[in-house]
């Protein structure tokens, strides 16, 4: 018996669920009735939304939002504090330089400067007691889309369980997790790393894994977000202009999606040679480099378990 597969679209993105008997198809359309309650909760492509209430009251009050919402902004705040290159108020600079949309442009370095003191995340206030968040400053935003589908993804994950879902892959555009046992005789899970320079399923190499997430961070593919525009990891919070580096992608390996969303944007940033030597320790997160030149490298723990194709 092979999975009871269906796409959706949804996230600014195609989503596609995987399940084996004995789940059913109802447990696809379940996970996905829950990508569109966080989508209706998390959107900032929207007027409406709980992040969006947050963003319409910079620079005049704290709002509270629920827990759950809470949560997911303040391990993005928390993140964003440590300046290693995720950054969750970047929203006012990628809208300045346009970049993969109408008017692209290289902004004026004044300009720049005063978008540097909007995407500043110390100028994030969050109170636990009453579950709020404050941005400081008029023309501040927080945007969740470089950290939203990895914790949706988890969300689903955990349902699953709930329901006992033995196998079964979640795949979010291009982040997977993984569910359960896989179908092979040795229960292993085999995904291809994308080859950042071929068009799109042609592997550069395969991973060998037990049910773990697997999510990229490339320049090959713009990646499609809550908001259909999220260049996170192109941009340099401290200068206000792309990171220039030589990295083509950096995908992690990781329990949970969220911090493979987070860790594959901050070891863009840092690029391979720093990238590489901060995941090495950092527990519990592996990572394959792959640089324009497709040179490939990896954190120690990932050694017996992918191999370059070919």
């Amino acid at each position: 018996m092979g999975m009871i597969n269906k796409k959706y679209y949804s996230l600014g993105t195609v989503i596609n669920l995987s399940v084996a008997p004995p789940a059913t198809e109802k447990d696809l359309d379940s996970a996905y009735q829950l990508i569109q309650h966080y989508e209706d909760k998390l959107t900032v492509n929207r007027a409406e939304s709980e992040v969006m209430s947050v963003n319409h009251n910079a620079g005049i009050k704290a709002v509270s939002v629920p827990e759950d919402t809470y949560d997911l902004i303040k391990k993005a705040v928390v993140v964003s504090q440590r300046h290693l290159g995720f950054n969750v108020a970047i929203g006012p600079l990628v809208k300045l330089w346009k970049i993969g949309f109408k008017g692209a442009n290289k902004p004026a370095d004044s300009d720049i400067r005063q978008r540097l003191t909007e995407i500043d995340p110390f100028q994030i206030e969050l109170n636990d007691s009453d579950q709020s968040v404050f941005l400081k400053k008029t023309g501040m935003e927080i945007d969740l889309g470089g950290i939203a589908k990895g914790w949706i993804a988890d969300r689903i994950k955990e349902l699953w369980e709930k329901s006992s879902v033995e196998s079964g892959i979640i795949d979010l555009g291009g982040n997977i997790l993984l569910v359960g046992k896989s179908l092979r005789p040795d229960s292993q899970w085999r995904i291809g790393i994308q080859n950042p320079v071929e068009k799109r399923n042609v592997p550069l190499g395969v991973l060998q894994t037990a049910a773990k997430s697997i999510g990229t961070s490339g320049i090959y593919e713009r990646k499609l977000v809550i908001d259909g525009h999220s260049y996170h990891h192109m941009f340099d919070s401290l200068t206000g202009y792309p990171i220039d580096n030589n990295l083509a992608s950096v995908t992690i390996i990781s329990d949970r999606s969220v911090d493979g969303e987070i860790w594959s944007t901050i070891g863009f940033y840092q690029g391979m040679k720093k990238g590489l030597a901060l995941l090495e320790t950092e527990p519990g997160i592996e990572a394959i480099f792959i640089t324009r030149y497709l040179e490939v490298k990896t954190t120690s723990g990932l050694k017996n378990t992918f191999s370059v194709v070919g």
